[in-house]
């Protein structure tokens, strides 16, 4: 049963005053965390291309602050194309302490399409990020036979990063090169391939327990596939990831697949944040699923712990449409667990401490079920009414969430991918992507939208952008790991 009270993480006895992330466990990082001020969240160019590079947007979230709720810096990348999607970090709580590694200073983000890597320096000047270092999509294909960068997380020896397929000689998108590439912590030089042993067949995200000796990762599906937009065809086909591949840790290796059935697409991993604790969820987009995975007995399992039913609908391209969960965050008690259905739009949160998970809260932003819109319910129930936040309407739906330490303040992003915006939600590449934050009760569960908070991409500077992931100066609940 998830939620935990003992603070069991291990000490940090040589952190350092300068280091932002101090905190020995998840329940200190909670209870003593300073509030959010600063948010780092790629702008991916959705108009234009060919010509405009996308950027590192840092956005001021202090409400105190005369440029609230701004774009106040944006880092633009030296090449157009990249497709900035996830976002990592050099070290976290795993790594606090270690020479030459100060804690959150550099922010890791890759391209998806580019394959190009960038160490972004937030350290030197929090609100205007500059370049550390970049290493070229090219080199990596080269020496490891890897292309579209996904997930980055630091470790206690290494940042590993996860690779999602290759690219031939002709430039042709392939599956082949699915895996794990590491880099030096200090220098952040390509180090090694992380796996040993047999190749997976897809990959997307990954996250590690230590104290369980145990990593889990995920799988999208063939980049030929996914670059190019959805075609429910290729899931038949088989080109579409429906496993959760089980390593240890230690000698990364793989020792166990859990096949979570056809049509899974399982993306975002998840552990719990209690390091003791051998549990864990991923979220079934296609499936529509909340899949919890656990050691018993020695032996790793998964189970369904929420299941979101497809909706009979006309309008739309096809009978059916599924919520589409593309992205998960736990609070750092391990007590409530909020996931996004980017198509139906609306954003859940669910008490894991009890069995079953019980539903708390839900608010829907934006989505394909909105009323006025050319889908049809053909259940009967009402659809939601278009949400506008400062006389905005929101575009897309639901996509990326991000929780702020404490938990009482949850942030929402609407793009999920280019190619998958320009389907689904075509309006998105005229208006832009919109960032929203959403207030959070902790003690009896409930979300609310607050209507006071609103980052408007369609109304940057060099035309309308779409934004993705969200990283916090000072760490949040989907990228530090405690061992």
């Amino acid at each position: 049963m998830a939620g935990y009270k003992e603070e069991t993480a291990k000490p940090c006895c040589e952190c350092k005053a300068e280091d932002t992330c101090t905190f020995p466990s998840p329940l200190e990082a909670m209870k003593g965390a300073a509030k959010e001020k600063l948010m780092y969240i790629p702008a991916v160019n959705i108009e234009d291309t060919k010509t405009k590079p996308d950027y590192m947007a840092t956005v001021d979230v202090d409400p105190e602050s005369p440029s609230y709720c701004q774009v106040i810096h944006r880092l633009y990348m030296p090449v157009v194309g990249d497709e900035l999607h996830h976002v990592g970090w050099n070290a976290c709580a795993s790594c606090v302490g270690q020479k030459g590694r100060p804690t959150h200073a550099y922010l890791v983000s890759p391209g998806v399409i580019s394959g190009n890597i960038y160490f972004i320096d937030v350290k030197s000047d929090p609100k205007v990020p500059k370049f550390h270092k970049v290493i070229e999509g090219k080199d990596l294909l080269e020496k490891f036979g890897v292309a579209f960068p996904h997930t980055a997380h630091c470790a206690p020896e290494e940042i590993i990063m996860s690779f999602m397929g290759g690219k031939t000689k002709e430039g042709k998108y392939i599956p082949g090169g699915a895996g794990f590439v590491t880099f030096d912590p200090v220098t952040l030089e390509m180090k090694r391939r992380w796996e040993v042993g047999k190749q997976i067949d897809f990959n997307y995200d990954f996250w590690y327990q230590p104290r369980r000796n145990v990593m889990v990762s995920s799988e999208w599906g063939d980049p030929e596939c996914f670059t190019n937009g959805f075609n429910p065809a290729h899931v038949a086909d088989g080109r579409y990831g429906r496993k959760l591949y089980v390593w240890n840790w230690t000698e990364r290796t793989l020792i166990k697949e859990l096949d979570l059935g056809v049509g899974a697409i399982p993306l975002e991993v998840r552990f719990l944040h209690n390091p003791d604790k051998a549990e864990g969820y991923v979220g079934n987009a296609l499936s529509s699923e909340m899949v919890r995975f656990v050691e018993r007995e020695g032996d790793w399992v998964s189970e369904i712990a929420i299941k979101v039913e497809p909706i009979e609908v006309e309008g739309w391209a096809l009978p059916a449409m599924p919520s589409l969960i593309t992205d998960f965050c736990i609070s750092l008690d391990d007590k409530y667990l909020y996931f996004s259905n980017w198509l139906h739009g609306d954003v859940r949160q669910y008490d894991i401490s009890v069995e079953p998970p019980r539903m708390v809260g839900q608010c829907f932003v934006g989505g394909s079920l909105k009323a006025g819109g050319p889908v049809k319910r053909k259940d009967g129930q009402p659809q939601p009414e278009a949400l506008k936040v400062k006389g905005v309407e929101i575009q897309g739906g639901a996509q990326m969430v991000q929780l702020s330490l404490d938990g009482k303040r949850l942030y929402v992003s609407t793009s999920l991918f280019s190619s998958w915006d320009r389907q689904f939600y075509p309006e998105m590449l005229k208006r832009g992507a919109q960032l929203l934050q959403l207030d959070v009760d902790t003690e009896k569960g409930g979300l609310t939208v607050n209507p006071e908070f609103l980052v408007d991409f369609g109304q940057e500077p060099d035309g309308p952008v779409s934004c993705h992931e969200m990283r916090f100066p000072g760490g949040d609940s989907t990228s530090d790991i405690w061992i």
